[in-house]
Order: structure tokens, then C-alpha cells, then sequence
């Protein structure tokens, strides 16, 4: 591991590559994520962090494509933990851009981002590709590999690849808990991590599979900053919404022993009886999946943002554990 250096004395206080640090009494990797955000921006590599870990282990080749909820080739493996990781493919995404803007949804009982209490997006090391672990080396999610790639266009210029914008991602473990939030789990901070849009308006998260809780389709939730800057705002949000995981592939997942309770809940739920995709059937975020249980999979999904529109999503349901209810955010066990 590359070893951070010491603060640099100057006349002004300590400092770490000529940036006053933000608390002088403390190290350079405990000053927050104001401190972290200012120091990528000073090194012009914001955008290349997009590619950090996702490529660290290659995915084997993929043996079958679920779009939409259907599928072909083989069903994938039943075996135990998977620890690989899922890589995608050049370009990612796809080529196609949907009918019309991604949907504002709720961004749950659950988000993580301030605005119902816990806030991981001030803590330092957010800005991360791959989130399986917490941010302090806590706890690591297990789990059935899964990479995810969002492709963000800005529909108010033309579709253009949106480039720099934040996207900070958030979904439940293959238990169907929320860091943060269930209980054993308040003082994690896995599967929670920020992106920023490279050129080809595309962000990518390592991270595993998500479990089906009682009363919800299996989904991960998203938010979408102007700017890596904007993040520890959560008012600042142009756009907050979900990707929806195709029937056949949840199918496959839920049937590993480490889903336990998913494939029931699976069965009483879906897209058209969701109560975040039951308007449309997900129609505009459902991805697009491939790979398989042993390898795992590459989700995508295309994002169009408009900007010339006013959000009118990111708020918590009121009630129930940390500030959020049962309704649209479901009810993930408590264990």
C-alpha cells in the first residue's frame, strides 16, 4: 500500500501538496471528504477515478444476457460465496438512448446522504469505485460479484455525454440490510460509494449483488450530483432514482443458500406491483444484465438527466427506523 507522506510545516499551519489541512491536529487520510474532494480536483484526476479497481479482476466469460427479464444460455452456478469481480465490457452501457428522462424516485428510508440523519457522503474516501467494504476497513459485503455501469446523458444539451457530473450509489447486502441503518450493521459503511462521469458520460461500481427484501423488486438506489463538490448536499441532487434487476437473473442469484429469504420474497412482488417501478414496469430502469452466478454480472443501464426539469424526488418516507418507514423503501430485515 502506498504510504501516504507527513504534512509539510509552513508559516501558516501544516499542509499536504500546498493545501492547508483541514484539521491540523489530525493525519492527512482522517480530514474529511471536503479535504479529499480538493485534493483530486488538484490533481486534474477526478475523472480517472472512474476506472480505480474496476478492472482489478477480470470477469470469465459470460455465458448469458438478461434484458428486459429474459434470458439465454446457461442459469449460472449454485455454489457458495462468490468473491471474484465483475468487469465490464468497452464502452459499456448501451448504444440506444431510453424513450425519456430517468424517473425521480424516492430515495428511501435508507439513503446515507444527510438528509434523514447519517451522512457518509462528508466522510473521507467516498469518492470510490469499488464499495464492497466500509470506508474505516470495517466489515466487507459478500456476495455474488456485480459490476455497475451507469451511461449519463444531459438531454437539456443534446444528449451529450454528461460529463463530471457525481453519482453516488447505495443499495442493501445480499441479506437485504442497509449500512447505516439495520440493526448489527448502524456503524458499517459498505455498498455506498461515489463516481464521477468520465468522457463517455459512464461511471463504475464494484460491488455485489443485491438481496430482495420483504415488499420491494430488487434495486439500487442512485443519486446524481452537477459536481463531485455538490455532494455533501443532498438538496443539490438534479436527479435520484433506481435500477431495476431483471426477474431471471434475481432468479438465479436468490437461488445461493447466502440469499437466504430472497427467492420468497421475489415471488410475492413484482415490476408491475412495485411501488416505485409499478407505474411504468421499470419500464425506463430496467437493466441490462449478463454474466452468471459464478463469474457474476455486469448491470448497466443508460441515464438520461434533464436539467431543465425540477427534481421532485430524494425525500424519505417520515416514520419508521432511522427516519424512513415501510412504504416506497420496503421493509429490510432487522438482524
Amino acid at each position: 500500500m502506498k504510504r501516504i507522506p507527513d504534512p509539510e510545516p509552513t508559516p501558516d499551519g501544516p499542509a499536504y501538496e500546498g493545501r492547508l489541512l483541514d484539521h491540523a491536529d489530525e493525519p492527512v487520510v482522517d480530514q474529511g471528504a471536503a479535504f479529499d474532494i480538493r485534493t483530486l480536483i488538484s490533481r486534474r484526476g477526478v475523472l480517472s477515478l472512474v476506472g480505480l479497481g474496476v478492472g482489478a479482476v477480470a470477469l470469465a466469460a459470460c455465458t448469458s444476457t438478461t434484458t428486459g427479464g429474459s434470458s439465454s444460455g446457461s442459469g449460472g452456478s449454485a455454489g457458495g460465496t462468490s468473491t471474484g469481480t465483475a468487469t465490464p465490457s468497452t464502452g459499456g452501457g448501451s448504444s440506444t438512448l431510453p424513450a425519456g428522462e430517468i424517473p425521480d424516485e424516492t430515495a428511501g428510508p435508507y439513503p446515507g446522504d444527510g438528509s434523514n440523519g447519517p451522512d457518509v457522503l462528508e466522510q473521507s474516501g467516498i469518492v470510490r469505485s469499488d464499495i464492497r467494504s466500509s470506508l474505516d476497513g470495517g466489515a466487507t459485503a459478500t456476495g455474488v460479484p456485480m459490476t455497475l455501469t451507469l451511461t449519463l446523458t444531459d438531454m437539456a444539451n443534446g444528449d451529450a455525454p454528461f460529463e463530471g457530473v457525481a453519482v453516488y450509489v447505495w443499495h442493501c447486502d445480499a441479506q437485504g440490510r442497509y449500512s447505516m441503518y439495520s440493526e448489527e450493521i448502524e456503524g458499517e459503511t459498505y455498498l455506498r460509494g461515489v463516481q464521477v462521469a468520465d468522457a463517455n458520460g459512464q461511471v463504475s461500481f464494484t460491488s455485489v449483488f443485491p438481496a430482495c427484501y420483504s415488499g420491494r423488486w430488487p434495486h439500487i438506489h442512485f443519486e446524481v450530483y452537477p459536481d463531485v463538490g455538490s455532494i455533501t448536499d443532498s438538496t443539490k441532487a438534479i436527479a435520484t432514482s433506481q435500477v431495476a434487476l431483471p426477474q431471471s437473473t434475481c432468479e438465479d442469484v436468490y437461488a445461493l443458500s447466502e440469499y437466504s429469504g430472497s427467492s420468497s420474497n421475489l415471488a410475492q412482488v413484482s415490476l408491475d406491483s412495485d411501488n416505485v417501478f409499478g407505474d411504468d414496469g421499470g419500464a425506463l430502469e430496467l437493466a441490462t444484465v449478463s454474466g452468471d452466478t459464478g463469474a457474476g454480472y455486469l448491470v448497466s443501464l443508460a441515464v438520461r438527466v434533464d436539467t431543465a426539469t425540477t427534481p421532485t424526488a430524494g425525500a424519505a418516507p417520515s416514520g419508521g427506523p432511522g427516519g424512513g418507514g415501510t412504504g416506497p423503501g420496503g421493509t429490510p430485515p432487522q438482524r
